[in-house]
């Protein structure tokens, strides 16, 4: 009998039918025990085969009696009410909060748990590694690698008290309403990283839908900066071009992925400035 922590893993979708079945399979290659977690799917209205898809694999995980719980629910409007929704139906003591186009490594909620009891800790950051074989895909997993465990990324392991401490996300937030929890959450203890990573599935890179949803994120950029403060530290790196454009690619030694990437820095510095260019733009409109 396991009498290890119940771990409840969130999984947001709307129209994931080509990533839901690949995120879920991932969880059943875990090494920490499946009765030892909780799956919750929250679906945003999916007008496509998502719903089938994932109600199928929670019917045969819980006829193998495979996982402690499977949840399937509706809920919307956005991202963040998702993910307090099923923070509230979830039952564990720790959340992963996933996208349904991500693909766990087999040791991510082993090592969280490890992680978690062996230091006194609140949240965990996870190495994100960007899939696909396009030269932007390419591009983007270079430029995502530079982010792990800075102020760009956010902790995505929590301990659910403490979640529900802070009230979760902030619904009227979207895009930016990972940073404001991941700020929250740092105010309440020490945060780490593991080693395992989340795999993120943009193998169908396409700029212009890459533009326009970085452009529809930064919607709620003021929001955010209201809510902090201007001279708040985080703010300052995250919408400064100095740490942004800058010392975020060269702290740490992580300088000398510039120099042997020339191609790939270049490009990705021209992808920072299409966003940047995007985003005063859209706030002139």
């Amino acid at each position: 009998m396991f009498n290890g922590p119940l771990v409840s893993i969130i999984i947001t979708t709307r129209n994931e039918e080509k990533n839901i079945g690949n995120c879920l399979q991932s969880i059943g290659k875990q090494t920490y025990p499946m009765n030892g977690l909780e799956i919750i799917v929250v679906d945003n209205h999916s007008t496509d085969d998502t719903i089938n898809i994932a109600k199928n694999f929670g019917f045969q995980t819980r006829f193998a009696r495979r996982v402690s719980d499977f949840g399937f629910y509706s809920y919307g409007p956005e991202r963040s009410s998702q993910r307090n929704f099923g923070v509230n139906k979830a039952k564990g003591k720790y959340v992963l909060y996933l996208d349904a186009d991500m693909i766990l490594s087999p040791n991510v909620i082993e090592e969280c748990v490890t992680m978690f009891g062996n230091s006194a800790l609140v949240g965990l950051y996870i190495p994100e590694i960007i899939m696909g074989d396009s030269f932007w895909s390419k591009v983007r997993r270079f430029e995502r690698s530079f982010y792990n465990a800075t102020v760009i990324d956010a902790v995505r392991f929590v301990d659910k008290d403490i979640f529900l401490k802070i009230n979760g996300f902030d619904e009227t937030m979207s895009g930016p309403e990972d940073w404001d929890l991941d700020k929250k959450i740092r105010q309440q203890g020490n945060t780490s990283v593991i080693k395992s990573p989340i795999y993120h599935n943009e193998s169908d890179f396409d700029l212009k839908k890459y533009l326009g949803k970085k452009l529809y994120y930064s919607q709620s950029f003021d929001r955010y900066i209201h809510k902090w403060g201007k001279s708040d530290p985080d703010i300052i790196k995250q919408f400064g071009p100095a740490y942004r454009y800058l010392t975020v690619f060269i702290e740490n030694g992580k300088w000398l992925k510039l120099i042997h990437h020339p191609v790939l820095t270049g490009a990705m510095f021209f992808l920072r400035f299409l966003v940047g260019i995007n985003y005063l733009f859209g706030k002139k409109n």
